[in-house]
């Protein structure tokens, strides 16, 4: 029987996806990822590399998935408001998402360390500060903060909700509702890009 490659290493990338959402970059452990995946360890190696390609190789693909089910549009009928409750959304159904972002921060996020798919990711988010920047020249978004902190402002308002639970427990008495969570986010949202006039 032919070994199948993809499905070996999409095996691997899912429990790694598990264990690095988990414990972190550092504390992560290749043995433990083959295990959850049913899978030689040696087969890491052989596909990946080391543990921090792996971890490159985990948040790659995650924020491929990310880009593709959650595509930034601003037209009629949508705003950046309406993007953010879809990154909610998607952030509600992915836990792990906003884990490996965190722990990215906390253990990668040093200027000096290159981040995964980093030349990727910056000219992705060129693209969306590019809309921003557009949609305010039309008129169509408050200007008076830089569209790219701007954009990293809606991602920090979303991200907080799933990184900071602590902060939800003593808020709101852990009396937290994700309806009622998402369109907070959606408010402030629209409210911090709204046009005046």
């Amino acid at each position: 029987m032919a070994w199948d490659t993809a499905r070996t290493q999409q095996l691997l990338l899912d429990a790694a996806v598990e264990e690095f959402a988990e414990f972190g970059p550092d504390g992560a452990r290749i043995a433990r990822v083959a295990t959850r995946a049913g899978i030689n360890k040696e087969r890491i190696y052989q596909y990946f590399g080391n543990k921090e390609q792996l971890f490159s190789a985990v948040l790659t693909s995650e924020l491929g998935k990310l880009a593709e089910a959650v595509p930034l549009v601003l037209a009629p009928g949508r705003d950046l408001g309406d993007y953010a409750g879809r990154v909610f959304d998607y952030h509600s159904a992915n836990p792990h998402f906003s884990r490996l972002l965190a722990w990215e921060g906390l253990q990668r996020g040093t200027a000096s360390e290159e981040l995964a798919a980093e030349p990727e990711r910056t000219a992705h988010y060129g693209e969306k500060v590019a809309s921003l920047s557009a949609a305010q020249r039309a008129g169509e978004l408050a200007d008076e903060v830089d569209p790219a902190r701007l954009m990293f402002a809606m991602i920090g308002l979303v991200n907080a909700w799933f990184t900071l639970p602590q902060m939800v427990r003593l808020l709101l008495s852990g009396a937290t509702d994700p309806a009622t969570d998402r369109e907070a986010v959606v408010t402030l949202v629209r409210r911090l890009t709204k046009p005046a006039g």
